[in-house]
């Protein structure tokens, strides 16, 4: 394909609005341009990097046994009714009137609509296990829409549900799917991590996000340095402590702590160690009030304290229900004759002892308080975020974090969907039994960006082979009768050798096709001029590297052959 024959609109300065790697890369290099906040239109070349991890993506998901189809992006109100999410969902559900006046949505996911399929058509067990995936338009309607294709409000997905006959069989089906997530990461030249993961508003029991690894990712990675154990930082399991802290039990005493707040205020003034205070966080959980103790250097986990409360969010309560509740302004609050409150600990509190901790009156704090003696705890769980050094939960070795995009996630669901709309099937004795399901999602759009994350430099991106909008850009340097002939010969090479080629046609600079070249990052740059063909040689750069080579033009097709097999 000639440029000249492409919308290919290239930016020199960053765009205002991108606030990530990938968001500025993208609308510079013309893959995507904003239609609104959250949405954006695939250019040319945005979209040829689309198809080509479709392809992977569609080509793994047969191999594994999976059946494409296609479903509505608008569904009826009824099916969310039926599984509580209409209501649960929340305002990113995008809903809607038809000119009947009945309610619909624009899908974030499609666990009703395919149930609801698998009900009306599926009735007995030999017909299991069941696969079916589409690569779909997604919309959910986010507050905050950022980070271009990171989290925009309408995305491609594809997304994929297993159904099986019992609990063992859906485990086999999780199997194949997150083997086959394996191979289509690794076929689009990513460096990822399978980790253990929350299920979120999906549900289900089990669940694994595959991070693709970058300094950029919004996400927290955690895994062991010496064993497969590997989570993100809303699941990675933290263990209780074996020390502890046998000192003798000191009186409790209440110290004036003015306008200290904060852990760090509170401990520079006392001068302690942030790990001998104990913050008290006052939570709502929508039903009740609930006070978490935590050690002052620790990060409550709301994810984890949700799932210990059973309940599907917390938030911090208000400033005023805070004073209401303990008497003193946020900053102050403690355990010791807190009234009438669940309180629940992580277990690094447990063997603690002469805790620092809020007395409940402003600008003071108690010092040397002890659990039992002074208050007392109701539970303890792991309600802290992992940190660094952490010994792995499972297997050898301590935790280290990273930083990771979420590119899939991969969950067994069980009888969630097929329970709630009675999606059943007839055993082998003729006895109906509720399906047992799993769904699996990747987001495409996040692919293409997370690569970009994952493979740029300060010139623009570097796209790994299998994922490139072309393999090979080819630059000619002059005008001449001797370049253009020799570039037309060197193009139809190429083509026949079986590479996609860009060629830079332009009457232009050659600076402005170089930076053009590496902004839009194909894997190799094939330089013709006229100095080169009088020396009988072409240069081949490859873009990750920047090694050039001087190639005879018949030559060049077997040379990139070798490069594009260690360029991906």
């Amino acid at each position: 394909m000639k440029t000249s024959q492409l919308l290919i609109p290239t930016l020199r300065e960053d765009p205002v609005e991108a606030e990530t790697v990938s968001h500025r890369l993208m609308l510079r290099a013309g893959l995507i341009r904003k239609t609104a906040a959250g949405i954006y239109t695939y250019l040319p070349l945005g979209l040829r990097v689309i198809r080509k991890i479709e392809q992977i993506i569609r080509e793994e998901m047969n191999r594994a046994g999976a059946q494409e189809l296609l479903m509505p992006i608008a569904s009826p109100a009824e099916l969310w009714k039926e599984t509580g999410r209409w209501d649960y969902y929340g305002k990113e559900l995008l809903r809607f009137k038809d000119r009947h006046e009945r309610d619909f949505c624009l899908g974030p996911t499609h666990e009703e609509v395919i149930t609801d399929l698998f009900r009306r058509e599926v009735r007995s067990y030999r017909q299991l296990p069941l696969n079916f995936y589409q690569i779909q338009t997604k919309f959910r309607d986010e507050i905050r829409p950022r980070f271009g294709l990171m989290r925009g409000r309408e995305f491609i997905m594809k997304d994929a549900y297993s159904f099986d006959s019992d609990e063992a069989g859906a485990r086999t089906s999780y199997q194949k799917m997150y083997d086959a997530y394996t191979r289509i990461f690794t076929r689009c030249g990513l460096t990822f991590r399978a980790v253990e993961a929350d299920t979120g508003l999906i549900g289900g029991d089990v669940s694994h996000e595959f991070m693709v690894l970058a300094e950029t990712g919004e996400a927290t990675v955690a895994y062991s340095d010496q064993s497969a154990y590997a989570a993100n930082l809303e699941r990675a399991e933290v263990l209780p402590p074996t020390d502890i802290d046998d000192a003798p039990l000191r009186h409790l005493t209440p110290v004036t702590t003015p306008q200290c707040r904060t852990v760090e205020e509170v401990t520079a003034f006392l001068k302690i160690p942030p790990r001998q205070l104990v913050k008290t966080l006052i939570y709502n959980t929508g039903k009740d009030t609930v006070a978490v103790l935590i050690r002052g250097d620790h990060e409550l986990n709301e994810v984890k304290l949700a799932r210990l409360l059973q309940v599907t969010e917390v938030r911090l309560a208000e400033s005023e229900a805070v004073k209401s509740l303990t008497g003193a302004p946020v900053g102050f609050a403690g355990p010791v004759g807190l009234p009438g409150v669940r309180i629940v600990a992580d277990h690094a509190v447990h063997g603690m002892k002469n805790l620092v901790v809020g007395a409940n009156r402003a600008d003071t704090h108690y010092m040397d308080a002890n659990q039992d003696r002074d208050f007392k705890i109701d539970q303890f769980a792991d309600l802290r975020n992992a940190q660094a050094g952490d010994p792995s939960p499972r297997g050898a070795g301590s935790l280290t974090l990273a930083k990771g995009i979420e590119v899939g996630q991969v969950f067994l669901l069980g009888t969630k969907y097929s329970k709630s709309m009675n999606a059943t099937i007839l055993d082998e004795k003729g006895q109906e039994r509720l399906a047992v399901m799993g769904c699996y999602g990747i987001g495409v759009g996040r692919t293409a960006a997370a690569a970009i994350e994952q493979n740029h430099d300060d010139k623009g991106i570097i796209w790994p082979f299998p994922i490139a909008p072309f393999h090979v850009h080819l630059l000619p340097v002059s005008q001449s009768t001797t370049t253009a002939e020799a570039t037309a010969r060197l193009y139809e090479d190429l083509l026949a050798g079986g590479f996609e080629v860009l060629w830079d046609d332009r009457n232009d600079r050659a600076g402005v096709k170089f930076n053009d070249a590496d902004l839009i990052g194909a894997p190799i740059q094939v330089v013709v001029g006229d100095k080169g063909l009088a020396d009988g040689v072409v240069e081949v750069k490859v873009r990750r590297s920047g090694v050039k080579s001087r190639i005879a033009p018949s030559d060049v097709v077997h040379h990139l052959r070798i490069l594009s097999a260690t360029t991906a």
